[in-house]
């Protein structure tokens, strides 16, 4: 046995390896998968063993408000998890909030040994370690945190920003208009492109647009499938600004929250929207709203889709964001380029979230969206 895997001790057999801890703790991230994402929560799994290696339980967080994956997988063990172990994707939290501490759950079970990958970056819940430590249970953390810290990438940034995450989408001819000059602007990109925008928007938990956008185009901003069905996952519909949002607006039209938050500020608006629960948002305004955001800094990532068309007069796809000078100039971090049809999706996103905002891992989503029958 390894001096690391002895050091795991309390009855432990050969067989507690490290490549018997990996093992376990993959499962564990097989089952954080299936969490819910946007969420308030991050996506957490749990695998119980019993003191003599055997898997007894195992569980994920389902979203807020349900049990935590360490109580779900507790629960399922019973009385077979005392004297065994816990393998956690993230460390306990040691708060109540809707459900009580999983450190005491883990404490009560009487298991005597915690592994768990990645230590909880949110302040409120952090802790939890040093509280198993005290109730005597050996813990170990840092196993497999890379993958961890993948796996709740978006969570952790609105942790460390306290704010909902902000993504861009725009659409705009070659020329860079996003309206023609008698103001229409359906549609500046092809079926294909637009499809894609619909996948991607479901794994949003909010679509905003402003008032000005609500009273001109009067979108509905759902969800849709290829056929025109509506998707299963609905975001909640926000519109932002002072002025009024008619009852025939077909924002109203399917089912589901449209919510009205009557202020001009960005700032106000995300901590409006942050108390809700609100965590990842899809931003869909006009060139006056984009420009809010991107001058108060609160755009974290773009989406812009680029048709292969000139226009030569109307709408910019963004307004005065400040920029007197090439030396203000905004610059994003190009992610992924690709071809949508005719047209061409460009990822960007603020250099300082490249590695947090992994651009593939969007489109391994996107791939299950697209399947739903």
């Amino acid at each position: 046995m390894s001096s690391h895997a002895a050091s795991l001790g309390h009855g432990r057999t050969e067989a507690d390896t490290d490549t018997e801890t990996e093992t376990r703790m993959r499962r564990a991230l097989e089952l954080a998968a299936a969490g819910p994402w946007p969420d308030p929560n991050p996506r957490v799994g749990a695998v119980v063993v019993d003191r003599d290696g055997t898997v007894v339980g195992e569980g994920w967080h389902r979203g807020a408000g349900s049990p935590h994956a360490e109580a779900a997988a507790l629960a399922v063990a019973g009385d077979r998890a005392r004297g065994g172990s816990v393998f956690v994707t993230l460390e306990p939290c040691a708060h109540s909030g809707r459900t009580a501490p999983c450190t005491d759950a883990l404490v009560a079970a009487g298991v005597t040994r915690v592994v768990f990958a990645a230590p909880d970056p949110n302040p409120v819940a952090a802790g939890g370690a040093g509280v198993l430590r005290r109730a005597g249970i050996d813990v170990h953390g840092g196993v497999l945190a890379p993958e961890a810290d993948e796996l709740n990438g978006r969570w952790s940034r609105t942790i460390a920003l306290h704010r909902p995450l902000v993504t861009w989408k725009l659409a705009t001819t070659l020329d860079g208009r996003s309206a023609a000059a008698d103001g229409s602007s359906r549609w500046v990109t092809g079926d294909a492109a637009r499809a894609d925008v619909h996948a991607l928007r479901a794994t949003r938990d909010a679509v905003l647009v402003g008032t000005g956008t609500l009273l001109v185009d009067d979108p509905r901003l759902t969800v849709r499938m290829p056929s025109g069905a509506l998707s299963a996952h609905q975001p909640l519909r926000v519109v932002m600004g002072v002025r009024g949002v008619p009852p025939t607006a077909r924002v109203h039209d399917a089912p589901g929250e449209v919510l009205h938050v009557a202020v001009r500020s960005p700032g106000e608006a995300l901590e409006q929207l942050w108390h809700r629960g609100i965590r990842d948002i899809w931003l869909e305004g006009g060139p006056t709203l984009a420009a809010a955001f991107i001058a108060a800094g609160l755009v974290d990532e773009v989406y812009a889709y680029v048709a292969p068309a000139l226009l030569g007069a109307g709408a910019n796809a963004i307004g005065d964001i400040g920029v007197g000078s090439m030396a203000d100039i905004v610059r994003l971090s190009t992610s992924d380029v690709r071809l949508i049809g005719d047209d061409v999706r460009i990822h960007a996103v603020l250099p300082a979230l490249r590695r947090d905002l992994r651009p593939h891992k969007v489109d391994d989503h996107l791939e299950a969206v697209r399947a739903q029958p």
